[in-house]
């Protein structure tokens, strides 16, 4: 498939039209959207740039969320960690547009704008994608654009076995020239450190972390170790399951549900177990459309019905992680305060027999 199918002249009225959100956009045109969701949303949204890349160009999130006296939870998601993967930074910009859209009106979209903050990287393989875009023989590039070692001609490294998450131990390569080849050591890449630099920072503060990818229409759990299993493994696969029912009920599309080395592969290094590892407590791999038909080249005509399917498991997610986080917490309070309540009032009922009986002897 030729990249140029994708190419369209992009103009500032456009990014207001539905039919934006139905085409892919390159690197050049959703930094326009980025600035033009700051400028028609000041309240709400803002940017940040947390790193760059190893062609230095700047990785940069937009924040969103209405505005708070008190330190917010947040979310994180970011798309676009591998650069062929186009349909993850369009879900990225359809989310970000659904929740500006709705928060207004969707009483439980707007209690979460108060309650959390939304961290979303749009596209974290900046190089990596402006090369996909390059022309039809690059379009198939998956990794970042930082030379080999060693006299290894090839260029990238896999972002997604770069992070210090049991780097190296399985489902890598150490060939530089292999699609997985996992860097020279852990977090060697400039992306993957200044995605560990940020979620150290905020690790206290992050109740979910999601990371947007395709294809295959799964929902990945840590971890992608084969022995080793996340301490709420039960609780990730039941929320898992919870997101996979709502995508299907949107379009009738089935995603799988488990860890990597269950349903896919083995891999080390990934950024969702790192989340998980430094103890963000809910941590998803989304795998978006199809299953193979078309693979990374998604026709144009699927960005929009894969896009609503996957907000609606996206929703449940951050809809869980926030219920849990405030009325789980609401609930706790409540119950110690009855609880202390009612020891309180036996301690006295049983004082005042006592005084009773022995009054009643005297």
């Amino acid at each position: 498939m030729c990249v140029s199918m994708y190419s369209a002249v992009w103009s500032r009225e456009e990014t207001t039209e539905r039919n934006y959100y139905t085409r892919y956009h390159n690197m050049s045109e959703i930094t326009a959207w980025m600035e033009q969701m700051k400028r028609e949303n000041p309240d709400v949204v803002s940017s940040m740039v947390y790193g760059q890349t190893y062609e230095r160009r700047n990785i940069t999130l937009l924040k969103i969320g209405l505005s708070s006296t008190v330190r917010k939870k947040a979310i994180w998601m970011d798309c676009g960690i591998h650069a062929r993967e186009w349909i993850a930074p369009a879900f990225c910009q359809y989310f970000v547009r659904e929740i500006l859209r709705t928060y207004k009106t969707d009483t439980k979209v707007n209690e979460m704008m108060k309650n959390l903050d939304f961290y979303i990287t749009p596209v974290l393989n900046v190089d990596g994608y402006i090369y996909s875009w390059h022309n039809e023989s690059t379009r198939l590039w998956r990794k970042s654009r930082s030379p080999g070692t060693g006299g290894c001609t090839c260029y990238g490294t896999d972002l997604n076995r770069n992070f210090y998450a049991n780097w190296g131990m399985v489902g890598v390569s150490t060939d530089c020239c292999s699609e997985t080849y996992c860097g020279t050591k852990a977090l060697s890449e400039s992306e993957a450190w200044a995605v560990t630099d940020m979620l150290g920072k905020m690790r206290e503060d992050i109740l979910a972390f999601l990371t947007i990818h395709s294809y295959s229409q799964l929902i990945l759990v840590p971890y992608g170790h084969p022995n080793i299993s996340a301490p709420n493994y039960d609780e990730l696969m039941e929320v898992g399951l919870g997101a996979a029912k709502a995508i299907k009920a949107v379009h009738g599309m089935d995603y799988t549900v488990g860890t990597s080395p269950d349903v896919l592969y083995a891999n080390s290094g990934s950024s969702r177990d790192f989340a998980r590892l430094i103890g963000i407590p809910l941590s998803f791999t989304f795998e978006l459309r199809d299953k193979g038909e078309h693979g990374f080249e998604l026709p144009e005509d699927q960005i929009q019905p894969t896009c609503e399917e996957a907000y609606a498991g996206a929703q449940h997610i951050i809809t869980y992680t926030h219920d849990k986080a405030f009325y789980s917490y609401a609930a706790t309070v409540t119950a110690t305060l009855w609880t202390t309540l009612l020891a309180a009032w036996v301690s006295s009922a049983i004082l005042l027999t006592i005084i009773c009986m022995y009054k009643q002897v005297k």
